[in-house]
């Protein structure tokens, strides 16, 4: 396939770039600083710097969108939620005014998402089919997916994928917790009661592949492990895979003062569930947090 890709050198598309290279791919990717895109993404990644120099005849057959700024970061002001909106929501329109120009058009578009979408899911179990409710992180992927939809109406076959916590050895969230869980300073947020769906980067990289793949595949789906925990859980497993104690825990007030409206993200959560990719017969290499992490952390 002929494949333009968004994201690709953020901590998911290096890898998914290098996988789908070695499946004879061709890869196009889309970035502010195209010097760098061969050594982060691989030699064979072509690059470009805005899709408005695209001519109409430029022709490719599917498009994996992972565009976005990191959401845990700086404080969510006003001119911050622009910076993180214009980064999913608009890069996504930019790539329809493409589609609806290309003379043919790609059969299909994976656009990233996240299980932010659902909000505060408490203790119920939620799968694709549960609605989305909340504050800003429920409409920024609220936006960011019906923008994806708006895909369909040019015959584009749209899929989805809800991204929970991505488990990795150089990135995601172990990136920031792992340097005080080996100091033996690890510590659950607030009363730890929270639902963390987490996933193996490995098997990410697979969902989305597995949708490339499946013409028959669309819609919405949940990028997940089968066995979501608590973040009392996560932070025990993570300790012992460590090797060191976790007694500490941060209050849910300190989060609140220091981080706002943001703070919600690690004080809420969803016991989601890939309801749909166990359907479709996908099979996932790390279902149970311990394996997982002993896979990462050496």
């Amino acid at each position: 396939m002929d494949i333009l890709m968004t994201g690709g050198t953020g901590s998911i598309g290096r890898v998914l770039c290098r996988q789908l290279l070695k499946q004879g791919h061709k890869l196009t990717v889309l970035s502010r600083k195209p010097q760098t895109v061969k050594s982060i993404c691989g030699e064979g990644v072509e690059s470009i710097v805005s899709l408005a120099d695209l001519p109409p005849s430029t022709r490719f057959d599917a498009i994996i969108n992972l565009s976005g700024e990191v959401v845990v970061g700086p404080y969510w002001t006003e001119n911050r939620k622009k910076v993180l909106w214009d980064s999913r929501v608009g890069i996504t329109e930019q790539l329809l005014d493409f589609i609806a120009k290309a003379e043919i058009k790609p059969s299909v578009l994976i656009n990233a998402s996240a299980v932010g979408f659902y909000g505060n899911g408490g203790e119920n179990v939620i799968d694709e089919d549960s609605t989305g409710s909340g504050g800003f992180a429920h409409q920024l992927c609220d936006g960011w997916e019906k923008a994806a939809a708006k895909a369909e109406e040019f015959g584009v076959r749209v899929c989805v994928i809800r991204i929970g916590l991505v488990l990795m050895p150089h990135g995601g969230m172990l990136k920031s917790m792992l340097p005080s869980f080996r100091l033996g300073l690890g510590a659950r947020i607030g009363n730890g009661r929270q639902w963390m769906p987490w996933i193996h980067y490995l098997d990410l990289v697979a969902m989305i592949e597995y949708l490339l793949a499946k013409p028959n595949l669309r819609g919405a789906y949940n990028g997940v492990s089968p066995n979501p925990v608590t973040n009392r859980e996560f932070t025990a497993s993570l300790a012992k895979s460590l090797h060191r104690p976790a007694l500490l825990f941060v209050p849910a007030f300190i989060l609140k003062l220091a981080m706002g409206e943001m703070g919600q993200l690690l004080l809420e959560g969803q016991r989601a569930m890939p309801k749909r990719f166990l359907e479709a017969g996908f099979e996932f290499r790390y279902p149970q947090l311990d394996s997982a992490l002993a896979e990462i952390i050496v």
